[in-house]
């Protein structure tokens, strides 16, 4: 790769007109030497930085505020800006790709920017990039308001930073092709395939499909099958995942003791075809888990649906999806002359099977953007961290995502009750938005008695905004200290546009949800965070969880 020295220097201040007015007799206006303005503008400049290091800044998009959303940056002395590479994924639209050597590699567009480790600095376990000097580069322009404490990133080429075609095997970016042989484990598979290449290249692990599969809390054989939602409660109770070195794949033998190696905080739920949202959230985060119907079975290469010359695939009948994969790349000029029943244009996704290397081209088919299931519904994990980002996790729900409920309106509250197991501080929390455009305020009620506490004593402690469906982790703005035994709440205020029933809840779905434990929690749903109800009562846990570190 070609690394692209940047000569240009942007610092941004107001113009500054700056009259010194030392020893000037009253009525007099009296200008001083260039030497004299030029510490009093550097002075200024200081005390700029130092305001905004010790209150933050308002960031804006395109005159937005994104306050809800709780992005950072970091504004150095010099008034250079560092913007965290969440921020540089979610909202400008970068690809990043970070690697053990330290060095940070950055596409949008046609632009391939590299950054030394010298030039990136790590603070809270996030990565700030310096994006003073290249922020042109990347499709933006950036105006501060001193007045109002804001700065404002201003797109300037229309939003457009996805590349024609996009392959993450290219980009060192994608896990071995694995073979779950006559099992129906293709679920897995995808979810942990997807998982695993979120952290690439910086950091390469081989997840254990057996641990998940037989792990995961559900009532099934490893031959029965499964969901994106048993993945997403298996990796947000801490169940998994373990290194497949551990855990072997085939032997139907499992150790449910194996510590979790890697801990969930945010996955995202696409529950409608956007294929720019998709292309996105593949250049942005990592491979997107999706399903299709495969007409053929496990290992066969013949049907009217596939081309085993070119390894695509085309389906345009009416049967609902049966098959998991991962989808890495598209090519929008794929031609439609390579498919085996010619859709009418264009296009394929680039996508990763779970038959070995002996299927397609080395693992991997060319599905057609015609197809009727890929990516009706698609997940991207996010988030992930290592297993140290909290000392404990409470929890009610480890099905994870079952079912809904709520009371005919778009808002509800909904509440979990935890006792301290020890002296604590209670970080962060998590929860499902089940729409997308979700917002939520968190509330804490530290003394909590009886469902009266649920009104009288809470404290407001976070606030924030999803786009998308998913499970989301939010840390809290301040720390709440917990002694051992006492009895704590966590609250969430949701509202979620068009759903009648926003609250996630683990409850019976059957025969595979035989493991629901009705007897584990303290559960609260209310309308106007008045009345309260309790969940148990309607055979329900509320999906609301709470993180602590040891004190």
């Amino acid at each position: 790769m070609k690394k692209i020295i940047v000569a240009v220097f942007l610092i941004f201040v107001v113009a500054l007109v700056l009259i010194y007015t030392s020893d000037v007799k009253p009525g007099k206006i009296e200008k001083g030497t260039e030497t004299e303005t030029a510490s009093a503008a550097d002075q200024l400049l200081k005390s700029r930085a130092k305001f905004i290091q010790e209150n933050g800044i308002d960031i804006l998009i395109d005159g937005k505020s994104l306050s809800n959303f709780g992005y950072k940056l970091k504004i150095d002395d010099d008034m250079k800006v560092y913007a965290s590479e969440r921020f540089m994924e979610d909202i400008m639209g970068c690809s990043i790709n970070a690697y053990k050597t330290g060095k940070v590699v950055i596409d949008r567009a046609k632009t391939e920017l590299i950054f030394g480790s010298n030039d990136v600095q790590e603070i809270d376990g996030d990565r700030f990039i310096p994006i003073s000097d290249v922020i042109d580069q990347l499709g933006y322009r950036v105006e501060f308001n001193i007045r109002k404490n804001q700065i404002d990133f201003i797109n300037t080429d229309g939003g457009r930073f996805l590349p024609d075609a996009y392959d993450m095997r290219e980009h060192d970016r994608v896990t071995p092709v694995r073979d779950q042989g006559d099992f129906g484990t293709c679920w897995a598979f995808a979810s942990l395939a997807a998982l695993e290449s979120i952290s690439l290249p910086e950091e390469e692990n081989i997840y254990s499909v057996d641990h998940m599969s037989l792990n995961n809390g559900y009532s099934l054989e490893i031959s029965d099958g499964g969901e994106h939602t048993m993945s997403i409660a298996y990796l947000a109770s801490w169940r998994g995942p373990v290194y497949e070195k551990d855990d072997e794949y085939g032997d139907g033998v499992s150790n449910s003791k194996l510590k979790a190696e890697k801990h969930l905080e945010e996955a995202i739920i696409m529950n409608s075809r956007d294929d720019n949202k998709v292309k996105s959230a593949i250049y942005k985060y990592g491979g997107v888990e999706t399903s299709i119907y495969m007409e053929m079975t496990y290992g066969s290469t013949t049907s009217d649906y596939y081309n085993d010359d070119t390894h695509s695939y085309f389906y345009d009948g009416m049967a609902s999806p049966n098959h998991d994969i991962v989808i890495v790349g598209w090519n929008d000029h794929y031609p439609k002359e390579n498919f085996a029943k010619k859709p009418h244009s264009d296009g394929a996704y680039i996508c990763k099977n779970s038959w070995g290397e002996d299927f397609g081209e080395n693992g991997y088919i060319y599905i057609s953007y015609e197809d009727v299931n890929i990516a009706d519904q698609a997940i991207v994990y996010t988030r992930i961290a290592g297993n140290d980002n909290y000392d404990n996790i409470y929890q009610t729900d480890d099905l994870g995502w079952v079912g809904q409920m709520g009371f005919s309106k778009e808002t509800a509250y909904f509440a979990n009750v935890y006792t301290a197991k020890g002296d604590e501080n209670l970080k962060a929390i998590s929860f499902y938005a089940t729409g997308d455009n979700t917002t939520f305020t968190v509330f804490v009620v530290t003394d909590f008695e009886d469902e009266a506490s649920l009104n009288q004593n809470r404290i407001e402690i976070g606030k924030g905004e999803t786009r998308f469906a998913g499970y989301y982790t939010v840390n809290l703005n301040q720390d709440i200290e917990l002694t051992k035994g006492q009895k704590y709440a966590v609250i969430v205020s949701i509202k979620t546009p068009g759903s009648e029933k926003p609250i996630a809840i683990e409850c019976d779905a059957g025969g595979r949800t035989q493991g629901l434990n009705l007897a584990d929690g303290e559960g609260y749903m209310s309308l106007y965070g008045e009345k309260w109800h309790r969940s148990e009562d309607e055979k329900a846990n509320i999906c609301l969880k709470a993180f602590t570190d040891n004190r």
